[in-house]
């Protein structure tokens, strides 16, 4: 591959709903540029993006991949992200990187959710979009019906800019509506034709339409537009760059990806009216030594900055770290510094990336996107830039994880692969995150939603070659007393020599505090000041394990109010023993509650699903606490639940809101149990201490 000026250099991120075909269309992209000499299929698991052993055996996109191509005297590098939600992860990895969005809508699918929410990702990096209406080749295909909904949902700057010749009901071809020319696709020809009669009407009212949202983008042509004049060539092309750039005009294409029809034409409008790099001049970025806002210029002279956006973890090569270079220059066998960890990194070979091929290259300058092998000290969101000017550019914003599940080793022995697996993967992909409940001891794993948990364990089998089990998570419950109590605890042995002697009266109220409260009020010495630190000792042990269902106490006061020792046999051991068959009588007596854990819960939601989602809310003993309206037509209902009725809430969710729904969750508090709740836990802790026993 030739070596590319910035102009001309495009990033162009691939974005739709599961199953639109994006995938296909990056083979087709690669199969005309020459990068490839046969065209893969997804279902023969023989495309160059979709190669990881779990995308082939599911035939959807999981990961973000990177292949570079040449057309026109250009470089394209398309970035092909999944369609799946619970992968967005990967797909905001991919669209930081790019400069301008492809976003497919099948022909006879429409709008769905993912149309939806690539439309709002590309919005919030404020990068130009199109639209590519695929899969015209489909029966029931139906353009003009899609290219109406796309208006109605995403507004008039939507324009197409090719509309498809139908003949007994088969696309066999398009007319250009900027140029004003028909092309018959014949194979792998376009062939000129005259534009059909019927659709004239068509072309005159979306021309219309065009020339209106083109008059918006400058006050010349608004004077002319007004005037009746007719746009010249060149006003028509630098108008329709400019609104395309601004996102006032969103072009739309059509065809179909599995025949390669259309693709041809998509990709000279890649080429004619998406941005390069070299059209957003300035870089932002913060001076790492003071947070300062700094700017560098998107050119290959200026000092480098480049950002980590996604890590690989061969278990082969090792950690694959894939970049976009955002200024500068960045060459094979040099050194870079990471302004993130602040650590000097050897960059031995540099590497194209070809879906899973990796191409050796001796440089990458600002715009390109590329990939180096083995950095120690480097992760994904780590700036990469020169000592002499060390920055850090703006990180990628990944969601929090939504769905916990406890994982158990299937084979005994196979605990320390397993953390060392999960971890890797961890490293992989920033919305997976692993940890160990300190309380309950099991190994949690975090993540989007359960096919991305489903995903995570297929990968530990096959790259780490060890198999787990996912379980419901055990819920952290407290015990705590309701009432004040007096006890006695009493600890006495005789055994030959010293024996073993503690007495100590104990009162037990509920406190206002979690950790234990302990006070002594002793009189005249009834038990020596010495032994005090035993009595609090036995009782912080005790603590850990409530007499309801072995669970730790909380909100718990002690105080020591009388007692009795003796001079020879009276030792620490023997208050500690007393202290705690204190508190087992103390607690049985002091009214013990079972308390669950609140979570505050905020969901975000269209309006119209509001009843349903408050309806569940109640369902799982949720209390609503208010309703906010929120940008883009959503309301958040905030809401506090027992945190036993959320683990599968990301799934239920999505299910009820067709993937429009969100939510965030935080731990608020401990509450009383209702009585069925407390006696099933209960039951079941017994259960588990007799099982144990055996």
């Amino acid at each position: 591959m030739k070596d590319y000026t910035v102009g001309k250099i495009r990033n162009i991120c691939l974005l739709a709903h599961g199953g639109a075909g994006k995938t296909t269309l990056a083979e087709a992209m690669l199969f005309n540029t020459g990068v490839l000499d046969r065209f893969g299929k997804i279902v023969d698991g023989t495309t160059t993006m979709d190669y990881d052993p779990e995308e082939i055996k599911r035939k959807i996109s999981i990961s973000t991949a990177v292949a570079a191509c040449e057309w026109k005297e250009h470089k394209i590098n398309i970035i092909d992200t999944p369609g799946y939600f619970d992968f967005v992860g990967e797909v905001k990895q991919g669209i930081r990187v790019a400069d301008g969005a492809l976003i497919l809508v099948p022909a006879k699918g429409g709008v769905a959710v993912g149309t939806e929410k690539s439309w709002a990702y590309t919005k919030e990096q404020k990068i130009p979009k199109m639209f590519f209406v695929s899969k015209m080749d489909e029966e029931n295909a139906n353009f003009f019906a899609v290219l109406d909904q796309l208006i109605e949902t995403f507004g008039k700057g939507v324009v197409a800019f090719e509309i498809p010749i139908i003949e007994k009901d088969k696309f066999i071809g398009f007319v250009d509506v900027i140029d004003l020319q028909a092309k018959k696709i014949e194979k792998d020809k376009l062939v000129d034709i005259p534009i059909p009669a019927d659709l004239m009407d068509r072309i005159s009212a979306i021309r219309d339409s065009l020339n209106e949202v083109i008059a918006e983008t400058d006050e010349q042509l608004m004077e002319k537009y007004f005037a009746g004049e007719e746009f010249s060539h060149d006003e028509f092309h630098n108008g329709m760059r400019v609104g395309i750039a601004d996102g006032s005009i969103v072009p739309v294409f059509c065809g179909s990806a599995m025949n390669n029809a259309g693709v041809q034409s998509l990709m000279d409008a890649i080429v004619e009216y998406m941005p390069s790099p070299e059209d957003k001049p300035v870089i932002k970025g913060k001076k790492t030594a003071t947070g300062d806002d700094v700017e560098l210029k998107s050119s290959s002279e200026a000092s480098l900055s480049a950002l980590v956006f996604k890590t690989i973890a061969d278990p082969f090569v090792g950690k694959i770290s894939m970049f976009r270079v955002y200024s500068g220059t960045i060459k094979s066998d040099t050194a870079v510094f990471n302004s993130s960890t602040e650590k000097i990194e050897k960059v031995a070979q540099l590497y194209l990336m070809k879906g899973k091929k990796q191409i050796p290259v001796d440089k990458l300058i600002a715009g390109d996107i590329g990939a180096v092998a083995k950095l120690q000290n480097t992760n994904t969101n780590d700036t990469l830039c020169d000592q002499s000017n060390p920055i850090s550019l703006d990180k990628i914003e990944f969601p929090e994880p939504a769905i916990s599940l406890a994982v158990e080793p299937k084979a005994k022995g196979d605990e320390e692969k397993i953390s060392s697996g999960l971890h890797r993967l961890q490293d992989e992909d920033p919305t997976f995150k692993v940890a160990i409940n300190p309380e309950t001891h099991q190994t949690l794993i975090s993540g989007v939603g359960e096919q991305h948990l489903d995903v995570i364990v297929s990968k530990l089998k096959s790259k780490f070659g060890v198999s787990v089990n996912l379980s419901i998570p055990r819920v952290p419950y407290r015990e705590a007393i309701k009432k004040k109590v007096k006890v006695e605890g009493k600890h006495k042995k005789q055994s030959g020599g010293h024996g073993q002697y503690g007495h100590v009266w104990i009162e037990f109220e509920p406190g206002d505090k979690e950790a234990l409260t302990f006070e002594e009020n002793i009189f005249g010495g009834a038990v020596p000041r010495q032994y005090f630190p035993a009595v609090e000792k036995g009782l912080l042990e005790s603590i850990q394990k409530g007499v309801l269902a072995g669970y730790p106490v909380v909100n718990l006061k002690a105080t020591l109010v009388d007692g009795s020792y003796h001079d020879v046999d009276s030792s620490e051991m023997a208050f500690k023993i007393a202290a705690h068959l204190a508190f087992k009588k103390g607690m049985a007596q002091a009214s013990p509650v079972l308390l669950e854990p609140i979570a505050h819960v905020e969901v975000y939601v269209p309006e119209h699903y509001m009843g349903d989602i408050i309806g569940d809310l109640n369902k799982r003993r949720g209390r609503i606490l208010g309703m906010n309206p929120e940008e883009d037509g959503l309301q958040q209902i905030v809401a506090e639940v027992p945190q036993a009725e959320m683990f599968k809430y990301a799934t239920d969710l999505r299910s009820m809101t067709h993937g429009r729904g969100s939510f965030k969750l935080w731990f608020e508090r401990y509450e009383e149990a209702p009585p069925v709740v407390s006696q099933k836990v209960i039951e079941e802790a017994k259960k588990t201490m007799a099982e144990e026993n055996e």
